[in-house]
């Protein structure tokens, strides 16, 4: 998984890596990568801050000085992860006007994390409600933004183009379609991200583009 430190990636190169910027930067991220992979393999509540403390690397006492459970670990994990996302994604999309364009965007730059990073996805998708209280509030937060962000981009198409179809829909089956890549994924056989990307986006377009069904207001 990459580091936790801001991202530096160009609208046009999708595979620029973000840098960690300080040796504790880079300490942080490995730390979170071996509790990524402890997690993926043993589950969260299968797994002890002492797997995760002979995984790192850093004795028990050590761990439990920078993380006081394994709660916060995978809150940090979590959070790391859609921050990039969203992070990639908003600088992707400076100086992108055309909303197909955008949209498309938006979903190369989803399936390439997702992809990339199928540990850090599977911990995602199957610990998404052990976060509780302010962890999993922040966390929260961060996905309500990349939602709004999606519908946003679906939202001017619709209006630019001036279209019928349910943005809601339309979201949530975008996100079905991509979420569950990771899954099924099979790097000898399969596409990579960005051909399943275009293949995607063109059934995403082909199917609001031809929605005339739907109410005027389309939420």
């Amino acid at each position: 998984m990459a580091s936790p430190t801001a991202t530096r990636v160009s609208p046009r190169r999708h595979h620029a890596t973000p840098e960690p910027a300080t040796r504790f930067d880079r300490r942080l991220a490995e730390i979170l990568t071996h509790a990524t992979n402890v997690f993926c393999e043993k589950g969260y509540e299968g797994a002890s801050m002492r797997d995760l403390s002979r995984a790192s690397g850093m004795s028990l006492a050590g761990l439990y000085y920078y993380f006081e459970s394994k709660e916060r670990l995978l809150f940090l994990i979590q959070k790391h992860a859609f921050s990039t996302i969203v992070q990639r994604l908003k600088v992707r999309l400076e100086g992108v006007t055309d909303p197909e364009e955008r949209i498309r965007i938006f979903i190369l730059n989803h399936l390439e994390y997702f992809l990339a990073n199928p540990a850090a996805m599977k911990v995602l998708s199957h610990e998404a409600e052990a976060l509780k209280n302010g962890f999993a509030s922040e966390v929260a937060a961060i996905k309500r933004e990349y939602y709004r962000i999606c519908v946003g981009l679906l939202d001017k198409l619709k209006s630019e183009r001036e279209l019928q179809f349910s943005t809601r829909i339309a979201v949530l089956s975008l996100f079905g379609m991509m979420n569950w890549i990771y899954t099924w994924h099979n790097s000898r056989i399969d596409a990579d991200a960005e051909q399943l990307a275009r293949e995607m986006s063109d059934i995403l377009l082909r199917g609001v583009m031809n929605g005339r069904g739907a109410r005027k207001d389309g939420r």
